[in-house]
């Protein structure tokens, strides 16, 4: 086989590495919540980490208001990053300060007259998947850099030693 099908082989493979990868990052939860008790999910995630997630309440038997819920969110030594209650719908992030186990739970509120159960959707990221793509720069946002830059005498001596290097390596590899 050849350096061209090995090179092919190896894109393939790390394609499907950061496909699988990244795929791991990003999870929707659903979890039915009886009209008492508690229901949580845990994540095992890694110190200075990004997450982000989104929740927002189902009514199984589309009952009108919408039932409301309490959340909170823990670290893995208990520290309370996200509480709150009497809500239909929510988001918490935070970026981890401690590796470990974090814990979000949810439960109805008391005043709530739900006879069945209440979904929750959970859309839960973390690491790149929680990256907010909306800010990251575009093209057409990047200014233009000011010209007078190239005019400093300090640049100018590093182009005129990167332009060296650059005549140099050409005659190196020519001979």
């Amino acid at each position: 086989m050849g350096q061209g099908a090995n090179l092919r082989r190896g894109l393939v493979l790390l394609s499907l590495l950061l496909v699988f990868g990244l795929s791991e990052m990003v999870g929707a939860v659903w979890l039915n919540l009886p009209p008492s008790g508690t229901k949580c999910v845990s994540e095992e995630i890694h110190n200075n980490v990004v997450v982000l997630a989104d929740y927002v309440v189902i009514s199984d038997d589309h009952s009108h208001p919408t039932p409301t819920i309490s959340t909170k969110v823990t670290s893995p030594y208990g520290n309370t990053l996200h509480q709150k209650e009497n809500v239909t719908h929510g988001q918490f992030a935070f970026t981890t300060t401690e590796a470990g186990n974090y814990l979000a739970c949810f439960w109805l509120d008391s005043h709530n007259t739900v006879t069945g159960d209440v979904s929750i959707n959970i859309d839960w990221k973390t690491g790149i998947a929680a990256k907010d793509w909306d800010s990251v720069a575009r093209k057409e946002k990047i200014e233009v850099i000011d010209g007078s830059l190239f005019q400093k005498p300090l640049v100018c001596v590093f182009h005129a030693f990167y332009l060296f290097l650059c005549i140099n390596s050409i005659t190196v590899v020519s001979q």
